[in-house]
């Protein structure tokens, strides 16, 4: 197995990746997707958690998050990957976060689909953001991913966007602004940062 080449420091900032294993797709429906958002949340505890703890009356969204073992500023999942912006809060915390998060949602889907092996291709990659200018840059790479699907993009609900546009909604609870740089104070300093972004989407190139 390949020694991770990057070492997770405390106060850092890093934009977490991963894809299906030969690029397979790792959603498949509504509910895939949903699983993967709610697993942003319930991984990110010291303790350990069960789905069937939650029948549908009562929400996972309801139970506080003492102990985070990072912090959130943005994500998006997409048809056969995903991207996460996370801060260490903890020692080992990506990696601790991580594991839950991947052992977690590969047990479902294979589960679901009744398939057995490795979902995703290899450990997750990380890059280290090492200056104000790229943590801002990620902000809008990530959120702006969407537009690979639908040019709607304030209409895709698995992705911390609307949680920037100011909508209300339990999943409000993953994303931990304060853990970093206030790049966007209102809603409009936002939308103004990514409908620029919009303008000339092409220069907007991969990480």
């Amino acid at each position: 197995m390949p020694i991770r080449k990057i070492n997770f420091a405390l106060e850092e900032f890093y934009h977490i990746y991963n894809r299906g294993c030969n690029k397979q797709e790792i959603f498949h429906d509504k509910q895939d997707y949903q699983r993967f958002v709610d697993l942003l949340y319930m991984s990110n505890r010291k303790e350990k958690f069960n789905f069937s703890d939650f029948p549908e009356t009562r929400s996972m969204y309801e139970l506080s998050n003492e102990n985070p073992l990072v912090a959130i500023g943005a994500y998006t999942s997409m048809p056969n990957h995903f991207h996460i912006l996370l801060k260490p809060l903890v020692k080992n915390g990506v990696s601790l976060f991580m594991h839950k998060l991947c052992i977690a949602y590969a047990t479902y889907f294979n589960q679901k689909y009744k398939r057995t092996g490795t979902l995703f291709e290899g450990r997750f990659k990380a890059k280290h953001i090492d200056n104000d200018r790229y943590l801002k840059y990620v902000f809008s790479y990530i959120h702006l991913n969407i537009l690979k699907l639908t040019p709607n993009i304030f209409g895709y609900t698995y992705s911390s966007l609307l949680d920037y546009c100011g909508e209300i909604r339990p999943q409000n609870k993953i994303i931990n602004k304060k853990m970093f740089p206030e790049y966007f104070p209102t809603k409009k300093d936002f939308l103004e940062e990514i409908n620029q972004w919009i303008s000339y989407k092409d220069s907007l190139d991969p990480v």
